[in-house]
This record gives structure tokens, C-alpha cells and sequence, in this order.
């Protein structure tokens, strides 16, 4: 099993996720912007996901998605999840209904 590195980048006013694999040149990112306050919470407006088809099919998106909802839930802000992979992924855990702006 490839091992995953997953860091966070602070990128004008909001930021991006970007996953490394070891041994991989390729790296995997999904994006958020700062979105409109709700219920006196931040909200990360999650916008785009790329993983490329180099490292694709190995599960890197999903490794994406769950750090920022990991991170949601520890520094307590909504993801609005614009971005059709993210959104699907809200789909498909609905335990994470409450993170959702």
C-alpha cells in the first residue's frame, strides 16, 4: 500500500488540500473558498478536485474529502460542497449531514 501525505495550504483567502503519494511525481488537490458565514459558523466552500489520471483510481479524492471533513469537525466550520466529487462523497455519508452549510 502506497502511503498518502495529505497537507494544507493557505491560498489567498482560502486554501487547498494537496495529497502526495510516495514515489509519485502527481499530486492530488481539491480547493475551498471562504463562503458566507451560517449559523455564526466559517463556511469552506469546497470547489474543485483533481486528482490526476497518473495516481488515479487509488482512492486519493476520497483521502481528500475526508481530511477536509476531519478538519471540519476539529476546527468546527461548514463545508458547502459545490464541487460535484464532494458533494457525491455527502451523498454517500449521511453522518456527515451536520457539516454540510
Amino acid at each position: 500500500m502506497t502511503s498518502t501525505t495529505i497537507t494544507h495550504h493557505v491560498v489567498g483567502q482560502g486554501g487547498k488540500y494537496v495529497a502526495r503519494l510516495e514515489g509519485e511525481d502527481a499530486q492530488g488537490t481539491l480547493e475551498w473558498e471562504p463562503g458566507e458565514e451560517r449559523d455564526g459558523k466559517e463556511v469552506r466552500v469546497a470547489t474543485h478536485t483533481i486528482v490526476p489520471k497518473e495516481i488515479g483510481g487509488r482512492g486519493v479524492a476520497g483521502e481528500l474529502v475526508e481530511r477536509l471533513v476531519a478538519d471540519a469537525r476539529e476546527q468546527d466550520f461548514l463545508i458547502d460542497p459545490q464541487c460535484s466529487y464532494v458533494d457525491a462523497k455527502f451523498g454517500e455519508h449521511p453522518e456527515w449531514s451536520e457539516l454540510r452549510a
